[in-house]
């Protein structure tokens, strides 16, 4: 008997928009540069794509699905903070170019 994926709900929906935002992957590429002192030659802007990223996402909310999002308080909080960290950083890329 297998045991049923729980179905994902709005933080789940929100997500899986997140993953496919191209300034999202952006924002995952320059930020594993700056973790690891990668050069752009060895990892330039457009290596990660939606799968990328959410393989990224649910690595570093400990989660097996986004689906689990909508169910998991503590993976839920961290989709949260990687959200608000990115929505910070689209902010500051927006303010630098004008």
């Amino acid at each position: 008997m297998c045991a049923e994926q729980p179905k994902g709900g709005a933080v789940a929906r929100q997500a899986a928009m997140l993953c496919q935002d191209h300034a999202f992957q952006l924002y995952l590429d320059r930020r594993r540069r700056a973790k690891f002192g990668i050069e752009e030659a060895a990892l330039p802007d457009g290596t990660h794509n939606a799968e990328d990223a959410r393989d990224w996402l649910i690595a570093a909310c400990k989660i097996q699905s986004r689906a689990e999002l909508d169910s998991n308080y503590q993976a839920r909080q961290t989709f949260r903070q990687i959200r608000n960290r990115f929505n910070h950083w689209r902010a500051r890329q927006r303010s630098q170019s004008k």
